[in-house]
Protein backbone atom coordinates (compact mmCIF):
# COMPACT_ATOMS: atom_id res chain seq x y z
CA UNK A 1 0.00 0.00 0.00
CA UNK A 2 1.29 3.32 -0.81
CA UNK A 3 2.29 5.26 2.41
CA UNK A 4 2.27 8.44 0.24
CA UNK A 5 -1.92 8.57 0.73
CA UNK A 6 -3.55 10.96 3.26
CA UNK A 7 -4.14 9.62 7.18
CA UNK A 8 -6.17 11.30 9.24
CA UNK A 9 -3.44 11.65 12.08
CA UNK A 10 -1.54 13.61 10.12
CA UNK A 11 -3.95 15.54 8.30
CA UNK A 12 -4.50 16.28 4.28
CA UNK A 13 -4.90 19.66 5.40
CA UNK A 14 -1.03 19.51 6.26
CA UNK A 15 -0.22 18.67 2.31
CA UNK A 16 -2.86 21.47 1.03
CA UNK A 17 -0.75 24.21 3.35
CA UNK A 18 2.26 23.08 2.17
CA UNK A 19 1.66 23.20 -1.29
CA UNK A 20 0.24 26.60 -0.41
CA UNK A 21 3.25 27.68 1.07
CA UNK A 22 4.76 27.09 -2.22
CA UNK A 23 2.93 28.77 -3.97
CA UNK A 24 2.95 31.83 -1.97
CA UNK A 25 6.68 31.54 -1.70
CA UNK A 26 7.34 31.57 -5.25
CA UNK A 27 4.67 34.38 -6.17
CA UNK A 28 6.70 36.60 -3.47
CA UNK A 29 9.95 36.10 -4.40
CA UNK A 30 8.76 36.40 -8.47
CA UNK A 31 8.04 39.99 -6.89
CA UNK A 32 11.14 40.69 -4.97
CA UNK A 33 9.70 40.15 -1.61
CA UNK A 34 9.43 37.46 0.96
CA UNK A 35 6.01 36.30 2.50
CA UNK A 36 5.85 37.10 5.71
CA UNK A 37 3.40 34.47 7.22
CA UNK A 38 5.18 30.97 7.46
CA UNK A 39 3.35 27.23 8.79
CA UNK A 40 4.67 24.88 11.07
CA UNK A 41 4.08 21.52 12.04
CA UNK A 42 4.19 20.08 15.81
CA UNK A 43 6.61 17.58 16.08
CA UNK A 44 7.61 17.11 19.68
CA UNK A 45 4.06 17.18 21.80
CA UNK A 46 6.83 17.83 24.95
CA UNK A 47 7.81 20.72 24.27
CA UNK A 48 4.12 22.15 22.38
CA UNK A 49 2.53 24.20 25.44
CA UNK A 50 0.93 27.43 23.93
CA UNK A 51 1.80 29.72 26.14
CA UNK A 52 -0.06 33.27 26.84
CA UNK A 53 3.79 34.87 26.85
CA UNK A 54 6.63 33.67 25.37
CA UNK A 55 8.45 32.48 28.31
CA UNK A 56 8.88 28.97 30.20
CA UNK A 57 6.61 30.17 32.87
CA UNK A 58 4.04 31.64 31.12
CA UNK A 59 0.16 30.69 31.52
CA UNK A 60 -0.42 27.29 29.65
CA UNK A 61 -3.74 27.52 27.23
CA UNK A 62 -3.43 24.37 26.10
CA UNK A 63 -1.28 21.39 24.62
CA UNK A 64 -1.10 21.41 20.88
CA UNK A 65 -1.11 18.04 19.43
CA UNK A 66 1.40 16.40 17.08
CA UNK A 67 1.17 16.86 13.82
CA UNK A 68 -1.08 20.13 13.98
CA UNK A 69 -0.31 23.01 11.56
CA UNK A 70 0.10 26.54 12.83
CA UNK A 71 0.61 29.87 11.76
CA UNK A 72 3.89 31.68 12.38
CA UNK A 73 2.70 35.48 13.11
CA UNK A 74 6.50 36.54 14.84
CA UNK A 75 9.02 35.69 17.31
CA UNK A 76 10.61 36.43 20.53
CA UNK A 77 13.46 35.10 23.05
CA UNK A 78 12.70 34.84 26.62
CA UNK A 79 15.20 35.95 29.24
CA UNK A 80 16.17 32.68 29.55
CA UNK A 81 17.47 32.43 25.92
CA UNK A 82 14.28 30.17 24.75
CA UNK A 83 13.31 31.64 20.99
CA UNK A 84 9.20 31.40 21.36
CA UNK A 85 7.32 31.93 18.12
CA UNK A 86 3.94 33.81 17.61
CA UNK A 87 1.38 31.45 16.29
CA UNK A 88 -2.15 31.40 14.99
CA UNK A 89 -3.85 27.75 15.90
CA UNK A 90 -7.18 28.89 14.73
CA UNK A 91 -9.30 31.98 14.56
CA UNK A 92 -9.77 31.90 17.64
CA UNK A 93 -6.64 30.61 19.01
CA UNK A 94 -3.10 32.08 19.45
CA UNK A 95 -0.39 31.74 21.54
CA UNK A 96 3.13 31.36 22.09
CA UNK A 97 5.09 28.13 20.99
CA UNK A 98 9.08 27.20 21.70
CA UNK A 99 10.87 26.76 18.40
CA UNK A 100 12.23 22.93 18.99
CA UNK A 101 8.39 21.92 18.92
CA UNK A 102 7.51 22.83 15.47
CA UNK A 103 9.38 21.73 12.02
CA UNK A 104 9.03 23.36 8.84
CA UNK A 105 8.29 22.71 5.69
CA UNK A 106 10.59 24.84 3.30
CA UNK A 107 13.86 25.66 5.77
CA UNK A 108 16.50 23.92 5.21
CA UNK A 109 17.67 21.39 7.46
CA UNK A 110 14.30 20.71 8.86
CA UNK A 111 14.18 17.15 7.54
CA UNK A 112 17.04 16.05 9.16
CA UNK A 113 16.33 17.38 12.15
CA UNK A 114 12.80 15.68 12.51
CA UNK A 115 15.10 12.11 11.33
CA UNK A 116 17.33 12.75 14.38
CA UNK A 117 14.05 13.28 16.24
CA UNK A 118 12.83 9.75 14.71
CA UNK A 119 16.12 7.89 15.17
CA UNK A 120 15.95 8.69 18.93
CA UNK A 121 11.68 7.88 19.41
CA UNK A 122 10.50 4.78 20.42
CA UNK A 123 7.49 2.24 19.45
CA UNK A 124 4.50 4.36 18.63
CA UNK A 125 6.29 7.96 18.58
CA UNK A 126 8.31 6.48 15.99
CA UNK A 127 5.92 5.79 13.68
CA UNK A 128 3.76 8.58 14.20
CA UNK A 129 7.04 11.55 13.51
CA UNK A 130 7.76 9.11 10.74
CA UNK A 131 4.94 9.81 9.45
CA UNK A 132 5.12 13.15 9.49
CA UNK A 133 7.96 13.15 8.15
CA UNK A 134 6.76 11.45 4.88
CA UNK A 135 3.56 13.88 4.63
CA UNK A 136 5.54 17.25 4.88
CA UNK A 137 8.68 16.53 3.06
CA UNK A 138 8.35 14.15 -0.04
CA UNK A 139 10.87 15.65 -2.07
CA UNK A 140 13.88 15.24 0.96
CA UNK A 141 16.46 13.28 -0.18
CA UNK A 142 16.28 11.39 3.25
CA UNK A 143 12.45 9.64 2.86
CA UNK A 144 14.10 6.30 1.52
CA UNK A 145 15.62 5.94 4.97
CA UNK A 146 12.29 7.34 6.54
CA UNK A 147 10.82 4.55 4.68
CA UNK A 148 12.84 1.97 5.59
CA UNK A 149 12.75 3.08 9.19
CA UNK A 150 8.96 3.51 9.17
CA UNK A 151 8.28 -0.48 8.32
CA UNK A 152 10.90 -1.53 10.87
CA UNK A 153 8.74 0.01 13.41
CA UNK A 154 5.57 -0.78 12.48
CA UNK A 155 6.90 -4.47 12.18
CA UNK A 156 8.10 -4.25 15.59
CA UNK A 157 4.97 -2.94 16.72
CA UNK A 158 3.44 -6.22 15.14
CA UNK A 159 5.38 -8.16 17.97
CA UNK A 160 4.04 -6.40 21.13
CA UNK A 161 0.19 -6.11 19.04
CA UNK A 162 0.48 -10.19 18.61
CA UNK A 163 1.10 -10.26 22.21
CA UNK A 164 -1.34 -7.99 23.72
CA UNK A 165 -4.48 -9.06 20.87
CA UNK A 166 -3.75 -12.93 22.47
CA UNK A 167 -4.18 -11.84 26.03
CA UNK A 168 -7.17 -9.65 25.36
CA UNK A 169 -9.69 -11.91 22.28
CA UNK A 170 -11.09 -14.66 24.59
CA UNK A 171 -11.79 -17.91 22.55
CA UNK A 172 -14.88 -18.29 23.81
CA UNK A 173 -16.52 -14.99 23.22
CA UNK A 174 -14.89 -15.40 19.67
CA UNK A 175 -16.47 -18.99 19.07
CA UNK A 176 -19.82 -17.97 20.27
CA UNK A 177 -20.28 -15.67 17.08
CA UNK A 178 -20.21 -16.70 13.65
CA UNK A 179 -17.45 -14.56 12.34
CA UNK A 180 -14.10 -15.20 11.59
CA UNK A 181 -11.71 -15.79 14.17
CA UNK A 182 -9.01 -14.08 12.41
CA UNK A 183 -11.70 -10.89 11.65
CA UNK A 184 -11.52 -10.40 15.44
CA UNK A 185 -8.07 -9.81 15.30
CA UNK A 186 -7.66 -7.87 12.26
CA UNK A 187 -10.41 -5.35 14.24
CA UNK A 188 -8.49 -5.63 17.52
CA UNK A 189 -8.67 -1.95 19.14
CA UNK A 190 -5.37 -2.17 19.45
CA UNK A 191 -4.60 -1.51 15.63
CA UNK A 192 -6.45 1.44 15.32
CA UNK A 193 -4.09 4.41 16.39
CA UNK A 194 -1.39 2.61 13.31
CA UNK A 195 -3.91 2.39 11.37
CA UNK A 196 -4.64 5.63 11.59
CA UNK A 197 -0.93 6.20 10.56
CA UNK A 198 -1.45 4.53 7.26
CA UNK A 199 -0.15 1.24 8.56
CA UNK A 200 -2.00 -1.83 8.03
CA UNK A 201 -0.95 -5.00 9.50
CA UNK A 202 -1.06 -9.07 8.19
CA UNK A 203 -2.27 -11.45 9.95
CA UNK A 204 -0.39 -15.13 10.38
CA UNK A 205 -3.30 -17.42 11.11
CA UNK A 206 -1.36 -20.57 11.46
CA UNK A 207 0.85 -18.67 14.37
CA UNK A 208 -1.72 -16.24 15.08
CA UNK A 209 0.59 -13.14 15.11
CA UNK A 210 0.65 -9.62 13.09
CA UNK A 211 3.19 -8.44 10.51
CA UNK A 212 3.45 -5.31 8.76
CA UNK A 213 2.25 -5.82 5.53
CA UNK A 214 4.66 -3.89 4.20
CA UNK A 215 3.62 -0.73 1.96
CA UNK A 216 6.81 1.41 3.01
CA UNK A 217 9.36 -1.15 1.94
CA UNK A 218 7.69 -1.26 -1.32
CA UNK A 219 7.50 1.98 -1.86
CA UNK A 220 11.74 2.31 -1.31
CA UNK A 221 11.98 -0.08 -4.41
CA UNK A 222 9.65 1.31 -6.54
CA UNK A 223 10.63 4.72 -6.24
CA UNK A 224 14.20 4.23 -5.05
CA UNK A 225 15.38 1.16 -6.82
CA UNK A 226 18.62 2.05 -7.14
CA UNK A 227 19.27 3.27 -3.51
CA UNK A 228 20.81 1.36 -0.19
CA UNK A 229 17.60 1.37 1.57
CA UNK A 230 15.97 -0.63 -1.71
CA UNK A 231 18.19 -3.91 -1.25
CA UNK A 232 17.42 -3.76 2.97
CA UNK A 233 13.53 -3.54 1.78
CA UNK A 234 13.93 -6.22 -0.35
CA UNK A 235 15.82 -8.56 2.12
CA UNK A 236 12.76 -7.38 5.32
CA UNK A 237 9.89 -7.92 2.42
CA UNK A 238 11.70 -11.60 1.79
CA UNK A 239 11.80 -11.94 5.64
CA UNK A 240 8.01 -11.57 6.13
CA UNK A 241 7.24 -13.67 3.34
CA UNK A 242 9.09 -16.15 5.07
CA UNK A 243 7.57 -16.17 8.57
CA UNK A 244 3.92 -16.11 7.00
CA UNK A 245 5.03 -19.43 5.02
Amino acid sequence: MNTCSSHPRVSWIILIIVGLVAVLCTSANAQGRVSGRRIGIVVDERLSALRDSPDLSGKLLRRIGRGRAVSITGQNRSRDGVLFYSVKVSSRTRGWLQKEALIFPRRAGDDERLLRLINASAEFDRVARARIFLDVFPHSPLRPRVLLLFGDAAEQAAVRLSHDASRRLNAEEMQANEAPVFSYALNYGGLDRYNRQGVRFAFDRDQRKFHYEGGSWREVIRRYPRSPEAAQARSRLAAIVAKIK
